[in-house]
């Protein structure tokens, strides 16, 4: 079951599709198609889909053992003709991460099907201030984690500095709505505001697979 943590001496690659609802679990299904071959590549730990339920979104989790080994999994030829299939769809927003922050009710996060919703905030800010959002979140999340709904709330920093992604698990919606009416985290007094551009969706975990 893959894991979320820390230190945890894997590369996490976070692919963000934007759907027409409609279309949504047509780009499941053509992801899913070719997860065998995916698996197969050296390197290849782990991938999780997840599906926003107001059915505009679909992301991907998926852990590598190594730069090297995603570059060569992105470069193989064979990956690439099955890839295509992507190409009818629009192009995702598509970065590669490192857990920077990482706070749990129940000990190392797991993504499991079935399991907690999933909170997708992404932020979306120039490299220069990437540091300065990672600092505002560790203040913050010492606020969030205080939530009783929260199960664990993992901050990613992305290599090119121009991503921020929370990916929190929840019990439910009725508590991310309740953090909503928390100052700082509703529509007015952003703590981000000025720093990044936050862009959040609600998903829930519709297939795993982790490497042989």
């Amino acid at each position: 079951m893959p894991t979320v943590a820390k230190n945890n001496e894997v590369i996490t690659v976070i692919v963000i599709f934007t759907v027409e609802p409609e279309r949504q679990q047509e780009l499941i299904d053509t992801i899913i198609s070719f997860s065998d071959t995916v698996k197969q590549q050296a390197g290849f730990v782990s991938a999780s889909l997840h599906k926003s339920l107001d059915g505009v979104k679909v992301a991907n989790y998926a852990q590598w053992k190594s730069q090297e080994d995603y570059e060569a999994f992105v470069n193989n030829n064979d990956v690439q003709a099955l890839g295509a299939k992507l190409s009818k769809f629009p192009r995702p927003d598509s970065h590669v991460y490192e857990v920077v922050i990482s706070k749990s009710k129940v000990g190392i996060p797991k993504i499991s099907k079935g399991g907690f919703l999933t909170y997708f905030a992404e932020f979306r800010m120039k490299p220069e201030n990437q540091q300065r959002m990672v600092d505002l979140v560790k203040e913050e999340v010492v606020i969030t984690m205080q939530q009783p709904g929260l199960i664990s709330a993992n901050f990613h920093r992305s290599q090119d500095g121009t991503r921020v992604i929370n990916y929190g698990q929840w019990r439910d919606q009725a508590a991310i709505e309740e953090l909503q009416k928390q100052p700082g985290f509703g529509s007015e007094s952003l703590y981000w505001e000025g720093i990044a551009e936050n862009e959040f969706h609600l998903y829930e975990v519709v297939f795993t697979e982790p490497a042989d």
